[in-house]
């Protein structure tokens, strides 16, 4: 499948419609609280996923799943299930800027997972961002009453397994069509969750439901929209868009659950952003370098 004309002003747009969706599943899961565990939310979220892919499937039929690289998709389940339920366990018992702050150190991860398992080599410039970014990770949760506990190790571990996950997209997209990407994700996400959600099942009630379907509608159509943002923008153009989840997050905690972010996490969260948009950039420059013919010497 050929890539689509770059459109960055489009992936942008596609961009912030998935951060938006991305804000209203935190603020959905962090109403949820405690009172479910996160396998079960998965499961839920899972369910309500495949409902809204069922439009897709009476009009396009099982040709929506048609793929040359299944184990892609399967690696991406497997990811995206780790992704999500320690992600809504750090959403739970975290404040909501700090969990949402922590899940952007998935870029820094992204380089840890080419260094260790792809064997790239990575220069000084990049080495030093991605040491500064985990040290921004330090001043959000060292010098705070946060410590390392096990809600912060959970949203680490999240962004970990989502660096996983948008490294498959980011190779998805060039090659599958968002649908037969959302597709999988679908059925992939309600398979490899189903077992979990059995061990720690504990039936939702009441407003339960109308949250755990929100999270499922919001998720799908996050990642939807993420998966059409990569197709159509250069990362350079639509990555930092996807950090106005820290204003929604601070905004929503602050007004909706009284929650105040401290100054180390302000502080933390900037470093953390700078770092990881450097990594941007300088990705694209080296790829640029690369790319460009150099003129003729006359």
């Amino acid at each position: 499948m050929s890539r689509p004309p770059i459109n960055n002003v489009r992936g942008a747009l596609w961009m912030l419609a998935g951060s938006m969706s991305l804000a209203a599943t935190a603020l959905s899961v962090k109403f949820l609280g405690g009172d479910l565990p996160s396998p079960v939310i998965v499961f839920c979220r899972s369910i309500f996923g495949i409902l809204f892919i069922l439009p897709f499937l009476a009009r396009h039929g099982l040709r929506i799943f048609a793929t040359k690289r299944p184990q892609l998709h399967v690696l991406r389940a497997f990811a995206a299930v780790g992704n999500l339920g320690l992600g809504f366990y750090a959403l739970s018992h975290l404040p909501l800027a700090t969990a949402t702050s922590l899940s952007f150190t998935r870029p820094l991860f992204m380089i840890l997972i080419a260094v260790v398992f792809l064997g790239d080599v990575v220069r000084w410039r990049r080495g030093l961002a991605t040491a500064i970014g985990f040290g921004g990770v330090l001043i959000m949760l060292g010098p705070t009453d946060i410590a390392l506990n096990i809600a912060s190790l959970a949203a680490l571990a999240a962004a970990a397994s989502a660096a996983v996950a948008f490294s498959v997209v980011g190779k998805q997209s060039n090659e599958e069509s968002p649908l037969t990407i959302l597709a999988w994700f679908a059925v992939g996400v309600f398979v490899v969750s189903s077992p979990l959600a059995a061990i720690f099942w504990k039936t939702p009630h009441g407003l339960q439901w109308v949250l755990l379907a929100s999270v499922g509608v919001f998720t799908t159509l996050a990642n939807y929209c993420i998966t059409r943002a990569f197709a159509v923008g250069e990362t350079t153009a639509i990555g930092p868009v996807d950090y106005l989840q820290l204003i929604f997050a601070a905004v929503a905690g602050y007004f909706l659950f009284g929650e105040v972010p401290t100054i180390w996490t302000a502080l933390g969260s900037v470093v953390v952003v700078a770092a990881t948009l450097y990594i941007i950039l300088r990705e694209a420059r080296v790829k640029a370098a690369k790319t460009t013919i150099p003129p003729l010497v006359e």
